[in-house]
């Protein structure tokens, strides 16, 4: 089987930025307005009052002080609390195809590629902007690669899973050189109006380049020594929108049509599964958690990484040996533990073992372990 290689990665970061300060002022506001509106029937116990949000709360629920986002503008009206996003006409190039490409542009320059050299697309996101075409065909043909393309969504392991997908193809001889995106507008997907959750998410999009170990060049260059997927069904993170809304005569802007979750059941199901995972994935590759040099984990939650680490190598770790990027970023879907591993892979020496791993809805856990060339 051929050796495969992440030859480079790349990072696309929208240009404004919506603090936990200006976030509660907009939430509050929201609330107010709610709450007034309500009055009578919430005087008459038929409804609660809406509670404040605040950045103390932020903070300590989630580690999380900032996010990017593609518009603020619509998130912190009160009156609308969700991005506005002009039309574009179907000969005009997508907006995740936009943020995608200017991700993949990056990682083949760092891989030292042109989109050429690419024989393979993986769209890779928690949410497609549209069913079809594929979002990974338009990306295909913006970078000019050859090959093909397809999208794919397991929420947020969906970079993971792709990553699989991509040195599988590497391996078997399909595809000599992948590009796996993963576009991560999230903005779009949140329910800003839920004040357990409306803190969570921020836009990104994230790229990396899968090749064959034989025929890369760059000089950053992490081997694929192995990967493991595993999935376990759960209603407690979930999203209902869907084509058949409309043939269900539903509120398309009801409550379950953006992410809902049970915090509490996720924290408490999910850590124990990914720490599992991860241990069982380094020992079938014959290394123990204690001799990874670096975890880049997906960034959901603060308290959640700082205990899964701790269940694997026995103590509290710092960012040496598990970045956050989570207060910068927020969470990111798919694209939080490529963005950890994109700035935070820098100073590891050669033969260093590193494992990026995401875990999300489905329950899906993804693990790729990888070691400095």
């Amino acid at each position: 089987m051929r050796g495969v290689v992440i030859s480079g990665s790349g990072l696309y970061q929208p240009p404004q930025v919506i603090t936990n300060a200006e976030l509660v002022a907009s939430f509050n506001a929201y609330a107010d307005l709610q709450n007034a509106k309500n009055a009578a029937r919430i005087a008459a116990g038929e409804l609660t009052a809406i509670p404040h949000s605040s950045v103390e709360f932020i903070e300590k629920a989630s580690g999380i002080r900032q996010r990017y986002v593609l518009d603020k503008t619509g998130v912190l009206d009160p009156t609308r609390m969700k991005p506005r996003f002009a039309p574009r006409p179907d000969d005009q190039l997508s907006l995740m195809a936009e943020i995608a490409v200017d991700a993949a542009k990056k990682a083949l320059a760092a891989a030292g590629r042109e989109g050429k050299d690419v024989d393979g697309v993986l769209c890779a996101a928690a949410n497609m902007q549209r069913a079809y075409p594929a979002m990974a065909c338009e990306i295909q043909a913006a970078v000019g690669a050859g090959g093909y393309g397809f999208d794919m969504n397991v929420a947020c392991s969906s970079a993971t899973f792709a990553i699989e997908q991509a040195a599988n193809a590497v391996r078997s001889g399909s595809a000599h050189c992948v590009l796996v995106v993963n576009p991560e507008i999230t903005s779009a997907h949140l329910e800003w109006r839920d004040r357990d959750c409306h803190f969570i998410f921020g836009d990104v999009c994230t790229a990396v380049i899968v090749e064959a170990e034989d025929r890369a060049t760059s000089t950053d260059r992490w081997q694929v020594l192995g990967t493991k997927l595993v999935t376990q069904y759960s209603n407690n993170i979930r999203n209902n929108a869907g084509f058949l809304n409309r043939c269900e005569d539903t509120d398309p802007d009801a409550r379950d049509k953006t992410f809902m979750q049970e915090g509490r059941k996720v924290f408490k199901e999910v850590v124990p599964m990914a720490a599992a995972h991860i241990e069982q994935h380094l020992h079938a590759l014959g290394f123990e958690p204690t001799h990874v040099r670096r975890y880049w984990l997906h960034q959901a939650n603060l308290g959640m990484n700082q205990l899964i680490v701790k269940r694997l190598v026995g103590q509290e770790v710092g960012d040496d040996i598990a970045p956050i990027i989570l207060s910068e970023y927020a969470n990111t879907a798919s694209a939080g533990s490529i963005i950890a591993f994109h700035h935070h892979r820098s100073g590891l020496q050669a033969g260093d073992v590193g494992v990026i791993c995401s875990f999300g809805a489905g329950y899906s856990v993804g693990s790729v372990v990888v070691r400095r060339l």
